[in-house]
């Protein structure tokens, strides 16, 4: 039997099985049982085909770790519509570019957010724009609750939904420049969460706590794996220490998620305040990107007492393709295996490629680009054809090219290197940014730390450190070079330190290091990476 794979295989499945139990904690403390957080998504559904949304329309969202979030993911994909969650931390003009290239038809955004969009709303092409608390955003917006309040809690009628018809367009965080949309399908939406739900061991009576932006690939896929499974979503409106630990007393959270800078957040606030980690029971959480330096891994398992699983992918690849969630490979190589990326998921293809698309031998040592096969890997991006074309065929016809580079082990474990643009090419050596990152994470005074080229006469480009002090260190450069030149080969060292108060960085945790490099190559033709 063939059925089609929608996304709204997963809400129907809490509702069948799981209609009476706690499907939602808002932010505020209100609970929503998977009953009524169906009858929400189906006032809401109701309201926008009032107002024209049918079967491919695009509705942007515009909302921080909300229960409206769910409601208008689901209330979107029930009319056959596609949804675009908008990243809150951008600014007016590329929220104009986003609404433009999907051609959104109907704008819902937060009260704390949507101040953004009245500079750029009047030249989008949406024409209806709904706002949560209404009354405190300046300007004509419907009220979101009041949109829902005279609307029937029935299903409404829904259109014959292919699995392989958009289901949402998540656009890239912006490491690189200008966002792509990623159009991902029913079908990829779907798969990606039975993946997920698999290698995260997400069961019914999980609370999940959200410190990961709901709109980053749709949440990394739990908006549908967490409601799939019946187990309960605890919305944190954006990231906050204290409060993140004290949600996860009071819901006795058991699994979450969080880039390694969370993780960093988390750790300076348990050491300067005295406070306990854990409710009743055990708590898993996943990490992704740039693995969490060996410091910050002890400190989380063996202080907090959680369980780190280190994840890694792209937006365009939903994101999870690997992970490091291997009991067997664990008990065999130790806690050294979370610095790594991991292995394959189910049912995913990922090889490590030279520049014609040979695989490198697995030793751990060759560094090739990954390139990756599977049903979660997106369909295209938006409107451009031919950046689509070169992702699935650059040295490897049908795979998707990450750009990251990465070695692979003889159990098929990768370790990310680098990304291709930001690998470091002094006088002819390859340097990993990521790798000297790791050992700065090291430095007792280090919070946060980025490594990037500049210009050099000798060798063409050299590493440079930009660091972010803990409170109250102060630590010198010369000490800072020291300490790397202590641990790696000499020439891999950084040869400045710049001290900063921040570095810019994408609502994930994400450092934009292309922003660090503009301030050093903006008069230079080419970067020798070419970064």
């Amino acid at each position: 039997m063939h059925c089609q794979m929608t996304t709204l295989d997963y809400l129907d499945r809490a509702v069948d099985n799981y209609d009476d139990v706690t499907g939602i904690v808002a932010h505020d403390g209100t609970e929503y049982t998977y009953a009524e957080v169906n009858e929400r998504v189906n006032q809401l559904a109701h309201a926008l085909a009032e107002r024209g949304i049918d079967q491919g329309d695009r509705v942007a969202l515009l909302a921080p770790n909300t229960h409206y979030f769910i409601e208008t993911l689901y209330a979107t994909n029930k009319l056959g519509a596609v949804f675009v969650p908008l990243n809150y931390r951008l600014q007016p003009n590329e929220f104009k570019y986003i609404l433009d290239d999907c051609a959104a038809d109907t704008v819902i955004a937060d009260y704390q957010f949507a101040e953004n969009l009245n500079p750029i709303r009047e030249g989008v092409p949406a024409e209806t724009f709904i706002g949560y608390e209404a009354d405190r955003i300046d300007g004509d917006w419907e009220d979101y609750e009041a949109v829902l309040a005279d609307q029937s809690t029935d299903e409404p009628d829904r259109p014959d939904i292919d699995e392989d018809d958009d289901a949402s367009i998540n656009y890239t965080s912006g490491t690189t420049g200008d966002p792509k949309g990623v159009v991902r399908t029913h079908r990829t939406e779907h798969w990606h969460a039975l993946v997920l739900n698999q290698h995260m061991e997400i069961r019914d009576d999980d609370n999940y706590l959200w410190t990961l932006p709901m709109f980053h690939c749709n949440g990394w896929g739990h908006t549908y794996a967490i409601t799939g499974t019946g187990a309960t979503h605890v919305c944190q409106r954006t990231f906050d220490a204290e409060d993140a630990l004290r949600r996860i007393r009071e819901y006795d959270v058991s699994y979450m998620c969080g880039a390694p800078t969370v993780l960093n957040n988390l750790i300076q606030f348990y050491e300067n305040n005295d406070v306990e980690t854990t409710g009743d029971r055990d708590l898993r959480i996943a990490t992704a990107g740039s693995a969490p330096a060996t410091a910050t891994i002890e400190t989380v398992e063996d202080e907090f007492g959680w369980r780190i699983i280190h994840i890694y992918g792209l937006t365009e690849t939903a994101p999870i393709i690997t992970t490091s969630n291997s009991p067997r490979r664990l008990a065999e190589r130790g806690r050294s295996l979370k610095v790594k990326q991991g292995a394959e998921t189910l049912c995913t293809d990922v090889r490590v490629v030279d520049e014609n698309g040979s695989d490198f031998a697995r030793d751990g040592k060759s560094i090739g680009e990954i390139v990756v096969r599977g049903n979660q890997v997106m369909d295209r991006y938006l409107n451009k054809p031919e950046i689509t074309e070169e992702a699935f065929n650059d040295r490897l016809p049908g795979y998707f090219h990450t750009g990251d580079l990465a070695t692979i082990d003889e159990d098929g474990m990768v370790s990310i290197q680098d990304r291709k643009k930001d690998i470091i090419i002094s006088g002819g050596e390859n340097i990993s940014s990521i790798e000297v990152e790791d050992v700065l994470f090291d430095h007792p005074d280090v919070q946060k730390a980025a490594v990037v080229p500049v210009p050099s006469e000798k060798w063409g480009e050299t590493p440079k450190a930009i660091v972010v002090s803990k409170p109250e260190a102060d630590p010198t450069e010369e000490d800072v070079i020291e300490f790397v030149r202590d641990k790696l080969a000499h020439y891999k060292a950084p040869t400045s330190v710049e001290f900063q108060d921040d570095l810019p960085e994408t609502a994930t945790g994400k450092v934009q290091k292309y922003e660090i490099r503009k301030e050093y190559w903006d008069d230079e033709d080419r970067m020798v990476g070419q970064g």
